[in-house]
């Protein structure tokens, strides 16, 4: 019986997530060791519940989670609308409810919610799924994540609606979309990075994007169609940034040169990597760090827990952080592959895709190289909403292994 139960369990994913969630607790606990917050006992708790969710969760066949997506894709709608008529503004975004002293952020629990609607869409049809490459479909798929991030840009959110935005191309390629597809939808990201950087680059983004379409081989007239769009895109980037929040230009700033406003968008940052750069290899110690300690970045418990560990325990430490994020994302990717059921294996997909555009970006606010656009650190960063939603991620991602067999 025993043998059965521990078969049925992904451990990796189980002892992986307790050890980000165990150094998150103590990065947690130092942040907030001289201020007298009960940060660390609220994580402590909803941690250990969630632990035990995430286990309740991956024992949950595929059929009954897929049979409910649509019911919790809609009720994560409802929430969207009612946070933004009730919801409590914090930091100029009206995102969260406020029940207690606690704070729930609905935005958390529709990405759950839309990989899990995206994920029955794909994998329901007569013919056994439905095929991403017919025009019909694609659009679908696309107004499954547009609806909740239109919402969200009400809130305003811009972080959590990039997260949207990266889960779908993923979970596209996955279901089957055609890399020549892929490669259209990603190309005017390429030229507009280009075109932002400057005109050398733009030329040089645009030439690179015209040699790929022609290796695609595919009509002339299409490819000359969509290196004019690409073309447009380019030079409409100036003015899209002009357009964007005063606070939003100076994020974007702030990666390319923090001076700009050390004591504004740029002060975070500058701190934050004065704190990691101390840490050295090996860091000061658990509870030693200077920069932390004496608060110099506000509230380092949240988005810049990162650097926490970067500079109490050194580079050793954030290496040692990044490897486990990197064998949770290729196990939930390896149960994607190995599940035999479609819904489970694009959820996991969707899931992963999420983890790592946190982590990407949550590390990089950090160190500089990423606008601060207030995106946490996967089951690290305080946040009772973002720890829930990501060990659901993850019990679901478990539920995978556990039923891989099942079509």
């Amino acid at each position: 019986m025993k043998k059965n139960f521990f078969e049925g369990i992904d451990l990796t994913v189980l002892f992986i997530t307790t050890g980000i969630l165990t150094a998150g607790l103590l990065a947690i606990f130092s942040a907030t060791y001289t201020s007298g917050t009960d940060y660390f006992s609220r994580q402590l708790t909803f941690a250990l519940f969630g632990i035990l969710l995430m286990l309740v969760v991956s024992y949950i066949p595929p059929r009954i989670i897929a049979k409910g997506s649509y019911a919790f894709y809609g009720l994560s709608l409802i929430l969207l609308v009612l946070v933004l008529l009730f919801g409590k503004k914090i930091s100029g975004s009206k995102s969260w409810f406020s029940f207690g002293g606690f704070g729930i952020q609905p935005s958390e629990f529709a990405k759950i919610a839309t990989v899990l609607a995206i994920a029955n869409f794909l994998s329901t049809s007569d013919e056994g799924f439905k095929n991403i490459n017919k025009p019909v479909n694609f659009i679908k798929t696309c107004l499954f994540v547009f609806v909740p991030v239109i919402l969200i840009m009400r809130q305003p959110d811009m972080g959590t609606s990039l997260v949207f935005l990266s889960m779908i191309l993923p979970i596209m390629f996955w279901a089957g979309l055609s890399p020549y597809a892929l490669f259209i939808i990603i190309s005017p990201a390429i030229i507009a990075v280009g075109a932002f950087l400057g005109m050398n680059y733009f030329i040089t983004a645009l030439v690179i994007v015209a040699v790929v379409l022609l290796l695609f081989k595919k009509n002339i007239f299409i490819t000359a169609g969509i290196l004019v769009i690409n073309f447009v895109i380019g030079f409409s980037v100036d003015t899209l940034y002009k357009k964007l929040q005063p606070y939003q230009q100076a994020r974007i700033k702030a990666v390319f040169d923090p001076s700009t406003d050390p004591l504004g968008s740029g002060y975070n940052v500058i701190q934050s990597k004065v704190a990691i750069g101390s840490g050295g290899l090996f860091g000061k110690g658990f509870l030693q760090g200077t920069q932390t300690q004496l608060k110099f970045i506000p509230e380092q418990w949240t988005d810049f827990i990162y650097c926490m560990i970067g500079e109490e325990f050194g580079f050793a430490g954030s290496v040692i952080i990044l490897l486990l994020y990197m064998l949770i994302i290729f196990q939930l990717v390896n149960n994607a592959y190995l599940s035999k059921n479609r819904f489970l294996s694009i959820a996991c997909i969707g899931f992963s895709s999420i983890i790592l555009f946190h982590l990407v970006i949550n590390v990089g606010m950090t160190i500089g190289v990423m606008p601060v656009i207030g995106i946490p650190l996967p089951l690290m960063s305080y946040g009772i909403s973002s720890l829930l939603s990501f060990l659901v991620m993850t019990g679901i991602g478990m539920s995978a292994y556990r039923y891989r067999n099942q079509y």
